[in-house]
């Protein structure tokens, strides 16, 4: 499924709506604030923070489609998706159950008011440029995956502009064998338009996410992080209808 083209519109019209956006979207991160400062237990948390953001992308015209959700297994799973805009890590939080950890990149950490945020729900940081702290991180998700835990990620670490799908990271994957957890692939549609890198001004739009059939861990593609990954990608791929930037 393709998502449309990004429209150009008039300057001062791209400011008033990118202005009531950001307002909107930050009213929305203090009440999950309070919510996740507030709240006690761990699920109450999670539950208030997808629902503020939930209400972030209504107050921002932006309308959501999930296909697929029963595609997601009952019990604990590892989720994989694409990532194309800042808004992705919203996107998730705000359909997925609250059973996850979502694995964010460690510089957020230096993002006092989000740190905040993320730590109360859970989240778990992964060092990407210095090797003692990457193996360090990259054992605490092991033994989370070991655990039984559902953890959510972005393989690709990072999004460019441009449009495609990237190297998948072997972290997620390296983590499912280990927990011999299922990998559920998951596509978002239609963020790139709405808020690309690159910009800060964010255009109202419509997203389509699609959870994909689960690669169990009876699939051939367990036998290594780097057949499961590659696996993954290309049945993002198939639905993504973005190019393959590895081709």
């Amino acid at each position: 499924m393709t998502s449309s083209p990004r429209q150009r519109w008039p300057l001062p019209l791209a400011i008033l709506y990118a202005t009531y956006a950001w307002l909107a979207f930050l009213c929305c991160v203090l009440v999950a604030i309070v919510g996740a400062l507030l709240l006690p237990g761990l699920e109450r948390r999670r539950r208030w923070v997808t629902a503020s953001a939930r209400t972030a992308l209504r107050l921002c015209a932006i309308p959501a489609t999930v296909e697929g959700m029963e595609r997601l297994p009952q019990e604990h799973c590892i989720v994989v998706a694409n990532h194309a805009s800042y808004l992705d890590g919203v996107i998730l939080q705000a359909f997925l159950p609250p059973r996850f950890s979502y694995v964010i990149k460690g510089e957020m950490q230096n993002v006092p008011v989000v740190h905040f945020l993320l730590r109360r729900i859970g989240a778990k940081f992964v060092e990407r440029f210095v090797a003692a702290g990457s193996a360090r991180d990259a054992r605490a998700l092991l033994r989370a995956a070991a655990a039984g835990e559902s953890l959510a990620f972005f393989p690709e670490g990072t999004f460019i502009r441009e449009p495609g799908l990237g190297r998948f990271r072997s972290g997620a994957f390296a983590a499912a064998i280990k927990g011999d957890l299922p990998v559920v692939p998951l596509v978002v549609v239609g963020s790139r338009n709405v808020l690309p890198g690159g910009t800060l001004l964010p255009r109202p739009g419509r997203l389509v996410i699609h959870v994909l059939d689960a690669i169990p861990p009876s699939d051939a593609a367990f036998a290594s992080s780097a057949a499961l990954a590659e696996t993954a990608r290309q049945r993002i791929l198939r639905v993504l209808d973005e190019p393959d930037l590895l081709a």
